[in-house]
């Protein structure tokens, strides 16, 4: 179980640092949202209550071996807790089932006295406890508007939430209004009451076994906590409950034998996962991504895109090469290199870099669906050769111009799986959640391992390419998605081994690619007697009848060719010159067999269109520009 070793070394190099205000939890505490924080005296005394906020509402807590890990029957934690537990007047108050929680408030006040009652005894502990023995805690609560009941009824209103959660199930926190005004009074942050409930824990801890993890005598566990992607997560990683199914049966006798894990190593193995989660995970629906350098050193994104834009002192390099993508693609990868393998300076030679996902088909059960271990720099020839080899000529709208660069794992999941709505006033591409995971899933291998690329998402990318039609003329979404699948196409081609460029090839004479080239040429010949206002409204014919082209190019292609004659004729000049010059290069490639070949277009011919398109738009603001010269 070596990624239990990597989260066990990273806990004892890194326990006590702080990421993003979250550190890395103790032994024996957990995590909460708390929906209401009460204040209290020394003497136990009631200062006050407040709703807490949902963006502050993640709280360390103390936890027992069974808290850490309860879903159902009576557990308390023992100092912080929900007002099921903590409140004596609960069952004044609420309605439903638990509206007699004695059973619940009595094995809370008994902990919590046991703890009070110790040579580990702490200040807050024993406030809280002269507090909590009143009964009060509801009343107070109520008093402070904290809380909000039903006037006739006197008991606490069902459809009152605290962000998202019925108040009658809401969770309190504790703050101490010491006299010394010097110490910790949030209770969730004092490192003295989590030492002093350490050691109370420690003291009483069950009976002790072989930990199959560190070979040591310890006491054991089979409770082993939760709440590893977030703070509302049931799912457990390790489990030993089931005693009457499969679990061990043909295998094990019993628990002991299948795993055996010591309470310390459980709780800092998972302590150090959900430390790393929050610090660094990526969370896509119920997924769970994380990645991590043994030395916690900083990794280029797995995720994001990078484009020649991106570099610095790129521009230079761009403006001597305009106008070769291939020498561009040279720049660009030289400038990826040293992006990219920048990170090594950092690195030790041992240095390994460990993928991770997460996920949970039920909620009680959490499985590790893919777990690989690399070495760092192998990892970062992986992320560069997937930048290299997934790089096309985009646009940037932002920008407005083409730029060289990959493509972010967001756009080839909705470019692939989405379909255009209507967001916040924009046209934008939308992916059902499941299928995103999913995807996500399939794709992080391709580039932190270097795996092929799936070809069905590639042929996907490709049939969504081919229907211009189901997207807004108003929208980047169309060509955005042609973008995306000829890089995929061209990531295909590369796994095997095949050459790809992204330079207009003007001398192949494959059919595939001939006819994508035609295809361009048509809608850049009829686009360009439109009017900039129509340019953004009408759908040429070439797209209009794009997806049949793909399906059936001969017989398709007669008809987009009578429908473009009229706007042939409005050419004039340069224009036309330049339109039949380019529309007489293509023909003269093509057999006559292979141009009468009716079968489905192969996934190059978008490669063409996409190549072809850009030549010609490229070409033509030159033309134009000799248009205007003459006629001055």
């Amino acid at each position: 179980m070596s990624w239990t070793d990597e989260l066990y070394n990273i806990y004892e190099r890194f326990c006590g640092t702080e990421a993003e205000g979250t550190p890395l939890l103790p032994v024996s505490h957990s995590t909460a949202n708390a929906q209401i924080e009460l204040t209290i005296d020394e003497n136990g005394s009631f200062c006050g209550a407040v709703r807490v906020s949902k963006e502050d509402a993640v709280t360390i807590i103390p936890v027992t071996e069974g808290s850490g890990a309860r879903s159902s029957g009576i557990c308390p934690h023992p100092f912080a807790d929900k007002l099921v537990y903590i409140a004596g007047d609960y069952g004044k108050y609420a309605e439903g089932k638990r509206s007699d929680n004695s059973k619940f408030f009595t094995a809370y006040i008994e902990q919590i006295r046991d703890w009070a009652n110790s040579e580990f005894c702490h200040p807050a502990v024993t406030a809280l406890l002269s507090y909590l023995e009143k009964g009060e805690l509801i009343k107070d609560l109520i008093a402070d508007k904290a809380l909000v009941i039903y006037e006739d009824t006197g008991k606490l209103k069902q459809s009152e939430k605290i962000n998202g959660i019925a108040q009658a199930d809401s969770m309190v926190r504790i703050r101490i209004q010491y006299r010394d005004t010097s110490r910790e009074n949030r209770t969730w942050m004092d490192k003295s009451l989590y030492d002093s409930f350490i050691a109370f824990n420690s003291s009483n801890m069950g009976e002790c076994g072989l930990c199959y993890a560190l070979g040591d005598v310890l006491p054991i566990t089979y409770k082993h906590p939760n709440k590893i992607r977030n703070a509302g997560d049931k799912a457990k990683l390790i489990s030993t409950n089931d005693e009457s199914g499969f679990t061990y049966r043909g295998r094990f006798s019993g628990k002991e034998q299948a795993a055996s894990v010591s309470y310390e190593f459980s709780q800092k193995v998972h302590n150090a996962l959900k430390w790393l989660i929050s610090r660094q995970g990526k969370a896509i629906d119920s997924l769970a991504i994380l990645i991590w350098e043994s030395d916690l050193n900083n990794l280029p994104s797995v995720y994001d895109a990078v484009s020649d834009d991106n570099f610095e002192d790129f521009g230079e390099v761009e403006q001597n090469t305009p106008d070769d993508p291939n020498k561009l693609g040279a720049a660009y990868k030289k400038q990826l290199d040293q992006s990219i393998f920048g990170h090594e300076n950092t690195l030790k030679p041992a240095s390994k870099t460990m993928v991770m996902m997460l996920d949970a088909a039920t909620t009680g059960r959490l499985s590790m669906i893919m777990y690989t271990e690399l070495e760092t720099t192998r990892f970062l020839k992986n992320l560069c050769a997937w930048h290299e080899q997934t790089a096309w000529l985009r646009f940037s709208p932002k920008l407005n111009k083409n730029i060289l660069g990959s493509f972010c794992m967001e756009e080839i999941v909705k470019c692939a799986f989405g379909t255009e709505q209507e967001q916040n006033g924009k046209t934008s591409l939308v992916c059902k959640p499941e299928v995103r995971r999913d995807t996500y899933q399939r794709l992080i291998p391709c580039v932190t391992e270097g795996r092929k690329l799936p070809r069905d998402i590639m042929n996907t990318l490709v049939n969504k390419a081919s229907n211009p039609l189901a997207y807004s003329q108003q929208s980047y979404n169309w060509q955005l998605v042609i973008e995306v699948a000829c890089g995929m196409i061209k990531k295909v081609k590369t796994d095997n081994k095949e050459e790809c460029n992204m330079a207009l090839d003007k001398e192949c004479t494959d059919r595939d690619y001939l006819y994508g080239r035609l295809l361009a040429w048509a809608d850049a010949a009829e686009s360009s007697t439109y009017d900039d206002e129509d340019r953004y409204k009408r759908v040429t014919n070439a797209r209009r009848y794009f997806n049949a082209f793909a399906n059936r190019p001969y017989t398709t292609w007669g008809v987009i060719e009578r429908n473009l004659n009229p706007y042939l004729n409005r050419l004039t000049g340069g224009s036309r010159v330049y339109f039949t010059k380019i529309y007489n290069e293509i023909n003269d490639k093509f057999a006559r067999e292979e141009f009468m070949d009716n079968s489905k277009l192969e996934p190059e011919f978008l490669l063409a269109y996409s190549c072809q398109l850009k030549a010609i738009y490229d070409g033509n603001k030159n033309s134009k520009s000799e248009d205007n010269s003459k006629e001055d």
